[in-house]
């Protein structure tokens, strides 16, 4: 019950008539590149957070403050119970 072949096809004889073959062939390149440059953008936007991540101690690793902490008071425990 979709549409069959024959129906897209007057479709885009219709399309060609209301546009014109030179709108439409402006019309794929602009989406092309439009498409270029948000995959571009994504990409590049990707980078900064992972530079970001880098630069900034905070995002590096809580994880490893803490265990900075942690091992430091073990070892003051440690050297009070001598």
């Amino acid at each position: 019950m979709g549409i069959s072949w024959q129906q897209l096809l007057i479709l885009l004889v219709i399309v060609l008539l209301i546009f014109g073959t030179k709108r439409l062939r402006n019309l794929g390149g602009d989406l092309g590149g439009a498409i270029k440059g948000f995959k571009k953008a994504m990409k590049e936007d990707g980078k900064k957070d992972d530079e970001e991540e880098d630069k900034d101690p905070e995002l590096l690793g809580k994880d490893d403050s803490v265990k900075s902490q942690q091992k430091t008071g073990s070892e003051e425990k440690q050297s009070q119970d001598k």
